[in-house]
């Protein structure tokens, strides 16, 4: 029997009439840039899932800085388990709200492709350095878009394209709008990325001997709690229950409600926001802009800049398939770097000298 006989992909996508009547159906997917021919077993949204993990972008986040560069230790955070816990934190929320765990997953899978290698020394780096500036989150569109695949793309959804680019606001450093992306399961994963950042950053902190649980502001971990098990359950559990209109009803159940739909939005209570965001100005104060990460953090930025100037003058070097698209070698220059691992950074620099 063809496999495509078994109609395993239609079966699928009719679980999710029973979503929320405010989740994201795949079948009413907007579409790719490029039309191409569903496949038999998987949603369009399982599809791109895979597409992300499957991608090398995807697995040299395992060797790119989440917040501590080069550390001695093998459980700090990397880019890649980041995005995995970023991804378990926003399907439990989905699941929850009956809203699409395969299109959130999708999402924060893909979010942080774009970053670039010594965390967000290099964003600044690059910004400071390019003359159009340096997002990541831009930067994660494009790799799926355009570098990816040998210069192909990965071909995503729309909403997983959007998804993607508005996970984030550079420079931003209050929790305050989730509103930004067009579909609520983007709005899980741009929150589910501080829930998981902010939490891990602090184990993390503990562990380099920055920081002691102590050291934490009372007025947050008494109501959030003492323990990273406990933040966490707390915070998903405040986000759950402040957005659980947005569980909503199945479409088909829709033109049969006798109650008031609430207004669909992925948000915290005041209590818990103010709190979130007491921690997260703590790790901007004591940890990421801490005075001993100087030495190690100058020279992540003279690493980058070497690697600027010289491909900046030899373009002939660039891989093949960061000289596909445009004609600015500037923008070419910039892929080349922001896709580059931590190690191989540093090892391409030193050949240099």
């Amino acid at each position: 029997m063809n496999i495509g006989q078994l109609n395993i992909r239609q079966r699928a996508e009719e679980k999710e009439e029973n979503l929320s009547s405010y989740a994201v159906k795949s079948k009413q997917s907007r579409g790719r840039l490029r039309n191409e021919d569903p496949c038999p077993i998987r949603t369009a949204f399982q599809r791109d899932r895979d597409r992300i993990i499957y991608s090398n972008s995807f697995r040299r986040l395992k060797h790119k800085t989440q917040v501590f560069i080069s550390p001695r230790g093998d459980h700090y955070v990397t880019r890649l388990t980041h995005s995995l816990e970023v991804s378990q934190i926003a399907r439990t929320i989905a699941r929850a709200l009956n809203l699409n765990e395969d299109l959130t997953e999708a999402i924060s899978l893909g979010h942080d492709l774009g970053h670039t290698p010594f965390g967000h020394v290099g964003e600044e780096v690059l910004n400071e350095l390019y003359h159009d500036g340096f997002r990541h989150n831009e930067q994660s569109l494009r790799i799926v878009d355009l570098l990816e695949n040998n210069g192909k793309g990965l071909n995503l959804t729309w909403e997983v394209r959007d998804g993607i680019v508005n996970h984030s606001k550079t420079g931003e450093k209050t929790l305050k709008d989730w509103g930004q992306v067009s579909t609520l399961e983007g709005s899980i994963a741009k929150i589910s990325d501080v829930v998981a950042y902010v939490n891990h950053d602090i184990d993390d902190a503990i562990r380099a001997k920055v920081i002691k649980e102590n050291d934490l502001p009372s007025s947050a971990t008494n109501l959030l709690g003492h323990s990273h098990r406990e933040r966490i359950n707390n915070l998903v559990s405040d986000i759950i229950e402040q957005s659980w209109g947005v569980s909503g009803l199945p479409n088909w159940a829709v033109a049969q409600a006798s109650v008031p739909v609430l207004d669909p939005s992925i948000r915290m209570s005041t209590a818990v926001l103010e709190a979130a965001n007491s921690l997260r100005d703590f790790l901007f104060e004591r940890v990421y802009d801490r005075e001993g990460a100087k030495e190690e953090t100058e020279q992540a930025r003279q690493t980058l800049r070497r690697l600027y100037d010289y491909f900046g003058k030899h373009e002939d070097k660039l891989p093949p398939e960061y000289c596909l698209h445009g004609d600015d070698t500037e923008r070419r220059v910039v892929d080349y770097i922001a896709g580059m691992t931590d190690q191989y950074a540093t090892r391409v620099a030193e050949e240099l000298k």
